[in-house]
């Protein structure tokens, strides 16, 4: 949903304050692994998926998730967000509004006063200075990159999965107001941090791992809260989180930061010093793993570097699309036309990006992205699915989920590592008996 999560709070919090033995989880709670649906696009409010412990997912421009909140418990739809610390929901005072939570009718809901050392206490993750609004309640905005951002109150309440498995007392902010140019924030009920940090939904929930696969076309996958320990799931290959203990102002120490060491376009590396990849004195230059982005982003030199190979490969392959005033997105300039009568993409080079351990390969129709309601006479216009940072504002390298589909994803906290593996995630929907 976000493209980078620089966070700007007013609210200074720490999981350590939640009067948990354990931080951000009951001692009295005992999960098992969760498995969750994902869904995408047209978002509708929807009953909790059956059997039980199951959820799933959509994708398309968001990853989503759809669970219950309070009591009794309410339907939410939930943008699944590795890039982002704080979960928070869409809160209104009439429960006739749609895609919003409704507290007042909640029985386990509860805001939290700025006298709480939750509000008070300052936190690495949370620099801001607090405020409080006039019924003295912890008062929250949320910034992000891309000039959306969301207000309202720090509050608790119970996250349901089903009878057997939910989360009382989770913090997350209850928003009851917000900017965005995106129509689809506006259609689902709010977001769920999955980060490295001691705020996040994985955190509080106290799982040492998840993972999660997005399938291609059929706009579903799945996401799985705990150990993956399925027999038909081939070994994953791994590369290490980066982790920086000094403060530095652009690097985002509970992201999933990774080490990008190289590209290669069908066999041809492009000819880069691997230093261009590694984060500069300031932090910049750090390259996550994130599922609220869509696509990829790569600092400028190596954008450019991959755009003029990839153009290369493609001569007498693809018909450029000559328009020097049109960006797709702000950040994505190479683009195409390609017949509407076509069924298929040509054979296209494909792309690996070269981390630590792992590579990952982009090949075929994640290569390209069809502007929607976009045409040139009988011709679509397809674009490069992968983008210049430098023009969005963003110091960083950023893994989206685009580029994640039919692989399979873990992100391991007990071991500061991310693993992933090719697979077809049609099948493991299935194989996990959820719905497509």
């Amino acid at each position: 949903m976000k493209f980078f999560h620089l966070l700007v709070a007013q609210l200074l919090i720490s999981c350590t304050l939640l009067m948990h033995p354990n931080p951000c989880l009951s001692s009295k709670q005992q999960f098992s692994p969760l498995i969750l649906p994902l869904k995408a696009k047209q978002i509708s409010s929807q009953s909790i998926p059956k059997p039980p412990n199951k959820l799933s997912f959509h994708h398309n421009v968001s990853l989503t998730v759809s669970l219950a909140v309070g009591s009794p418990p309410q339907q939410v739809t939930m943008v699944l967000d590795t890039g982002s610390e704080l979960s928070w929901l869409h809160c209104k005072k009439t429960p006739t509004t749609p895609l919003t939570f409704t507290p007042q009718l909640s029985t386990s809901y509860r805001p939290i006063p700025c006298s709480s050392p939750t509000c008070t206490t300052r936190t690495r993750d949370f620099t801001v200075p607090v405020s409080c609004d006039p019924k003295k309640l912890c008062h929250a905005i949320l910034s992000y990159a891309d000039a959306s951002s969301v207000e309202g109150n720090l509050a608790s309440d119970i996250y349901r999965f089903d009878s057997s498995n939910n989360l009382p007392g989770m913090v997350f902010g209850c928003m009851d107001s917000g900017s965005s140019s995106n129509p689809e924030d506006s259609r689902t009920t709010g977001l769920l941090g999955m980060n490295r940090g001691s705020l996040s939904f994985v955190s509080q929930m106290g799982f040492p791992k998840f993972s999660y696969c997005i399938s291609g076309r059929d706009s579903s996958g799945v996401l799985l809260l705990g150990e993956a320990d399925l027999p038909w799931l081939k070994a994953l290959n791994y590369t290490p989180l980066i982790k920086i203990s000094t403060p530095l102002p652009y690097f985002d120490r509970v992201a999933y930061t990774v080490q990008l060491e190289g590209i290669r376009v069908s066999g041809r590396v492009l000819p880069l010093p691997k230093s261009i990849y590694e984060p500069d004195h300031t932090g910049a230059g750090q390259t996550m793993v994130d599922s609220g982005t869509q696509f990829t982003f790569l600092l400028g030199p190596v954008y450019t570097a991959l755009k003029n190979e990839f153009f290369s490969q493609t001569k007498g392959i693809l018909r450029p699309y000559d328009d020097p005033n049109f960006v797709f997105q702000g950040a994505m300039d190479l683009c195409y036309r390609v017949e509407l009568s076509r069924r298929v993409l040509p054979v296209l080079p494909s792309v690996n990006l070269m981390f630590h351990g792992v590579e990952m390969s982009v090949s075929g129709e994640k290569l390209l992205y069809r502007v929607p309601g976009m045409t040139r006479g009988s011709d679509g216009i397809y674009c490069f699915t992968f983008g210049n940072s430098d023009l969005l504002g963003v110091e960083a390298y950023v893994i989206g989920h685009h580029h994640q589909q039919n692989m399979w994803m873990e992100f391991d906290l007990a071991k500061s590592r991310v693993g992933l593996a090719e697979f077809r995630c049609d099948l493991a929907t299935q194989k996990l008996g959820l719905p497509l």
